[in-house]
């Protein structure tokens, strides 16, 4: 009964958040930002995920989080702590409904087999960023299983830097981690992260499935220090550093240490 619940607060939602984030943008009206937000917190809730923000995401201007990547229901929880804009693959654009409401979150897609296409995408990233709107880049290139962070891949952080470096107002870039910690209250062991983690084959409805049945999820969103992308570090030499930010947080919250211990 409980996933029929979620599913049909799904499908009522969806359609209703895409229609006024296309009224809003056909009107010159503000508020997207705003909708988006309660619209993810709402999925949240109903979900039972619950949120802690740890450290300070910049607030004062558009910046580019570069985190790590666990689940289908990152989007949500970092969605629900403020405005924001995504990069994605190319193939969720075509999804059914999804791709509808991923393209009114002004979602930029990337198609990675195709050299220019990737091009198109850095540009609409520094649109974006330039327009005001945050966007997340997950840096990995693809969703772990919540116990590590995958290597980062550095084309497309390389890329955003070196069009920083040319931008007039510059782009700002600040390392994110998100991490799954508990379960019905319970600290989460590494066997139980996968309940979250969706990787590799895994077949959605199967896994939101059992999610919805297993109870309450703890997700904590962590944010370390911002860098400017001025050109003074060399592409692999910054997504290593970022890479390496991401890292550090990640393992000091899964291990439950304090933020002084970063």
């Amino acid at each position: 009964m409980r996933g029929l619940f979620v599913a049909a607060l799904f499908f009522t939602m969806t359609p209703l958040l895409i229609f006024v984030q296309w009224l809003l943008e056909r009107l010159g009206m503000p508020g997207w930002g705003a909708i988006g937000v309660r619209y993810y917190r709402a999925l949240c809730a109903v979900l039972r995920i619950n949120i802690r923000v740890v450290g300070e995401p910049v607030r004062d201007r558009a910046v580019l989080f570069v985190s790590n990547h666990v689940s289908w229901a990152d989007i949500l929880v970092i969605g629900s702590i403020a405005p924001i804009a995504y990069v994605s693959k190319s193939e969720i654009g075509n999804w059914p409904l999804v791709g509808t409401a991923a393209k009114s979150q002004r979602t930029v897609f990337v198609d990675r087999s195709r050299r220019q296409q990737t091009g198109d995408a850095i540009g609409e990233i520094v649109e974006r960023l330039a327009g005001g709107t945050s966007v997340v880049l997950f840096a990995e290139g693809t969703s772990s299983d919540g116990n590590r962070v995958l290597p980062f891949r550095s084309a497309l952080v390389g890329a955003v830097k070196e069009a920083g470096a040319r931008a007039e107002s510059g782009i700002l870039i600040q390392p994110m981690s998100i991490c799954y910690t508990g379960l019905n209250g319970i600290p989460m062991g590494r066997q139980h992260r996968p309940t979250v983690a969706w990787y590799g084959d895994l077949d959605f409805l199967p896994h939101i499935k059992t999610l919805i049945e297993r109870g309450a999820v703890d997700a904590v969103v962590s944010y370390g220090e911002p860098v400017a992308a001025d050109g003074s570090a060399d592409r692999k030499a910054m997504t290593k550093s970022l890479e390496g930010a991401v890292r550090r947080i990640t393992s000091a919250t899964l291990s439950g240490r304090p933020r002084t211990a970063w």
